[in-house]
């Protein structure tokens, strides 16, 4: 009995995958990395999971975890060598349990992200994570890369919203750990060794996450800005306007909209004469449990302030569900823009807010002196020092020119972030992209560190090895 003959006697055959039924599996979202594995199985049950990895572990079989494949960084696609089992969590997208009353639900690692938000909202509750992919992403794979979103303002990154796990460890033991406990200090917090470990660790297939009330009323607002130095001043306005009510405040580039515009004809910039002129956007959120007179009340009077400052241009204020939906269209399409436009230079970097402004103004004038011609697309979460600093052909460039640099470009604005006290990856993970950056800008300690915990949980190194280490 042959490799695939096994896996089928424990999964079913319909449940392993070779030829062209593997294929999509095999390349990431971006298209950026491709890779071969000698198949693909999607396991239906947590046994299940548990019975292919001691298989792949009796038969020295590398295994590579997949959810959504909406991954940034490479992550989630196998390496060259045909060696490696890619291990699907499609399957396993059961809602298992919605506790209202501890304001918790549990929900399997391969549940779309946009339906673990409906079950919660069909429960009268909100689960906040919130990202442009969420119609297609995995709950699993957020918690891999320890996704941020549009919301972490207010609710925190993943980690943030997750109380217990249920993991497949690397030796195919099943630990259950998903007590929807806010206190529990009974030892290590495993929990958080395998948030973030991109799949290296273990298998997350099911977690125990936070869920809070509905807002009863949320006011949306679309900014236009004469700089990111003025950005930072709306947003110290707006903390103290709104305090946690403030939930999302996002910085968007004026060639960003304008590539949605150009993309997508059917959205349009909501503003007209010099203020859709504006270098720079911003997209400002509240989320309200009084009223929406009261929320509506609050949200002018800090507006108004920053306009009376002279902090913004002109601003406009969605005047319902689906003027707000709209003003969120045009941040969220900025990802599907950029890749219909071709491909650049991604980061996704974190710097402390208060030196964002000169962050970008500083690393902008080195590329141009290096890179004369290229273009700078930046957006991103400046609530919490989150950008997203890409770097496009522009003028100077064709696409597979600026490609051949990408290497050189890397260094050079991940060298700035570490000089800004910042960090290479955000959200985004480290995968493949940044694996051979980290030793550059961590500490002997911290990779010492780091690789010891792998080799603790990990002896064998067949979890998705070559990433992150």
């Amino acid at each position: 009995m042959n490799r695939l003959e096994e896996l089928a006697r424990l999964l079913g055959a319909q449940h392993v995958l070779t030829g062209d039924d593997a294929a999509p599996y095999l390349v990431d979202w971006r298209g950026r990395y491709s890779g071969n594995a000698f198949g693909v199985v999607k396991p239906g049950s947590t046994q299940e999971l548990a019975a292919v990895v001691k298989w792949c572990v009796a038969n020295q079989v590398p295994m590579v975890p997949q959810g959504g494949n909406t991954g940034l960084c490479g992550g989630a696609t196998p390496d060259t060598s045909g060696e490696a089992l890619l291990v699907s969590m499609a399957r396993m997208n059961a809602v298992r349990q919605i506790d209202t009353d501890n304001d918790t639900m549990v929900v399997e690692a391969g549940c779309i992200l946009q339906q673990v938000q409906q079950a919660a909202q069909d429960a009268g509750r909100l689960f906040p994570l919130s990202l442009a992919a969420e119609g297609s992403c995995t709950i699993g794979g957020n918690l891999a890369t320890n996704a941020g979103g549009t919301q972490v303002l207010r609710y925190g990154n993943a980690r943030d919203l997750v109380l217990g796990l249920e993991v497949v460890t690397a030796d195919g033991e099943i630990w259950d750990g998903l007590r929807g406990l806010r206190k529990d200090n009974t030892g290590y917090d495993l929990r958080n060794l395998y948030i973030g470990s991109e799949g290296t660790l273990g298998f997350i297939t099911a977690a125990s996450l936070k869920l809070y009330p509905l807002p009863v009323a949320q006011c949306t607002a679309l900014l236009a800005l004469e700089s990111i130095h003025n950005a930072v001043a709306v947003l110290s306005v707006a903390r103290k306007g709104f305090a946690a009510a403030l939930t999302g405040f996002e910085l968007i580039a004026a060639n960003c909209l304008q590539g949605v515009v150009r993309c997508f004809p059917e959205q349009r910039l909501p503003f007209e004469g010099a203020s859709a002129g504006a270098p720079w956007f911003a997209l400002l959120e509240l989320s309200d449990s009084e009223s929406e007179a009261h929320a509506r009340e609050r949200f002018e009077a800090v507006v108004g302030d920053c306009l009376e400052q002279g902090l913004i241009i002109d601003a406009v204020i969605a005047e319902n569900v689906a003027q707000s939906q709209a003003l969120w269209h045009l941040r969220e399409s900025i990802p599907l823009a950029e890749k219909a436009f071709g491909k650049s230079v991604k980061h996704d970097v974190s710097v402390p807010v208060s030196n964002i402004a000169e962050f970008v103004e500083t690393t902008n004038a080195i590329l141009q002196v290096n890179f004369p011609g290229v273009e700078h697309v930046i957006f991103g979460h400046l609530g919490d020092g989150n950008l997203h600093y890409n770097v496009a052909p522009g003028t100077a460039f064709t696409e597979e020119a600026l490609l051949e640099r990408q290497s050189d470009i890397h260094a050079l604005v991940h060298d700035r972030v570490h000089a800004y006290h910042g960090s290479i990856s955000a959200e985004h993970g480290v995968g493949q992209l940044k694996r051979d950056y980290l030793p550059r800008y961590k500490s002997d300690v911290e990779m010492s560190l780091m690789r010891r915990i792998k080799a603790a949980l990990d002896p064998a190194g067949l979890m998705n090895p070559g990433k992150l280490l």
